[in-house]
């Protein structure tokens, strides 16, 4: 019993490096001796100390003859810091109890092998689906290529997102957009389409009076570049990454005027009007950024679940009516390949929120 509240406080300990680590996982370690923690630690920050190496350092000799409880299997290779598998060795660790392993192919088993080569007793398993869970995005990234995206929607009590006119509506409550200001904090970006800009012209930071001491890369899908030269993305680029992915022929000039004011561009040299979505997301991986909140519109939100890319939802329904003429949340989506998992509901405010997982067996579609 004692090991999986030790465990349990090593993945509470990973948590705090949410929206720091990327695309590095998130990592917690405690030490035990005699009954007693004498160490803990957890991944920070990208490049610095490993949770292990943290606790071995807190401990100091009182590591010696422990058991290290840590999320995921430690690394056994150089990278930007030594292999965490030598200093547990080091260290005269005697038992290491793992969550899970690391599925990076220069890992993927070799850290516990060399722990066991050194005759340190390992256990492995532990709390696997909270671990798991705790690091969607990086095993996502490690098996697929992919970055983790969670897409969240504000819809009325009859599945709507605007007024009918196509007006921007504020349909969720003041603890409801706070709670989404929370989750730009935590991923690596933010993804929308033009057409959210458009009519909403928003900003996708953090904007909550104890928040913004990290904000989301905001990246938009707009493959013939309508993006204008006065919106917010585009005056706050300097400031906060912004990116917009196109497609070859998009205008010249524009893109020039756009990229003095600071935007970055992703350009896709293939397909036929729309852009390859799959294809903006590898990109998006390729460069660290694994774990995406998309707060776009209708129309990315089903090419996105059609596509079979969409890992997690958060749908805060607010109590108003909007009626048939409004836009609805989501075009036609293939429902038969859908597979929602652990829903959960809560309210948030005068709001209900529906967070769940999901996973596609069969997806249609690619591109938008």
């Amino acid at each position: 019993m004692m090991d999986r509240e030790y465990m349990s406080a090593a993945l509470a300990l990973a948590e705090k490096g949410r929206g720091y680590t990327s695309p590095n996982p998130r990592v917690g370690a405690i030490l035990v001796r005699d009954g007693a923690i004498v160490g803990q630690g957890f991944h920070e920050r990208f490049g610095g100390a490993h949770a292990e190496v943290a606790a071995l350092t807190e401990a100091g000799e009182r590591a010696r003859g422990a058991t290290l409880f840590v999320t995921l299997e430690p690394c056994s290779v150089w990278g930007k810091t030594p292999p965490c598998t030598e200093a547990i060795i080091d260290a005269g660790i005697a038992r290491v109890v793992v969550s899970i392993e690391d599925p990076n192919p220069e890992i993927a088993g070799r850290g516990l092998t060399a722990l066991r080569k050194a005759d340190i007793q390992v256990e492995l398993g532990l709390l696997r689906s909270d671990a798991t869970r705790l690091n969607a995005p990086y095993l996502k990234f490690r098996t697929t290529g992919l970055p983790h995206v969670h897409l969240k929607l504000a819809v009325s009590l009859d599945g709507r997102v605007a007024a009918p006119d196509g007006s921007p509506l504020l349909i969720s409550s003041d603890e409801s957009r706070a709670h989404v200001h929370l989750l730009r904090s935590q991923v690596d970006a933010v993804l929308i389409g033009i057409g959210t800009v458009l009519s909403d012209d928003p900003s996708l930071t953090d904007r909550r009076p104890e928040g913004g001491l990290r904000q989301p890369a905001r990246i938009v899908i707009d493959s013939t570049l309508r993006m204008p030269d006065t919106a917010t993305l585009t005056t706050g680029a300097n400031e906060h990454r912004t990116i917009i992915a196109v497609g070859a022929k998009a205008a010249t000039e524009r893109r020039r005027r756009l990229e003095r004011a600071g935007v970055e561009f992703w350009t896709q040299t293939g397909g036929d009007g729309g852009l390859d979505l799959e294809e903006t997301l590898r990109h998006a991986a390729a460069e660290g950024l694994i774990d995406i909140l998309c707060e776009g519109g209708p129309r990315l939100a089903t090419s996105l679940l059609n596509a079979g890319l969409v890992d997690r939802i958060s749908f805060f329904v607010g109590p108003v009516l909007l009626g048939a003429a409004a836009p609805a949340a989501l075009g036609r989506i293939g429902l038969d390949d859908m597979v929602i998992s652990e829903g959960r509901w809560s309210t948030v405010g005068a709001d209900v929120l529906f967070e769940a997982g999901i996973t596609q067996d069969h997806a249609i579609g690619t591109g938008r």
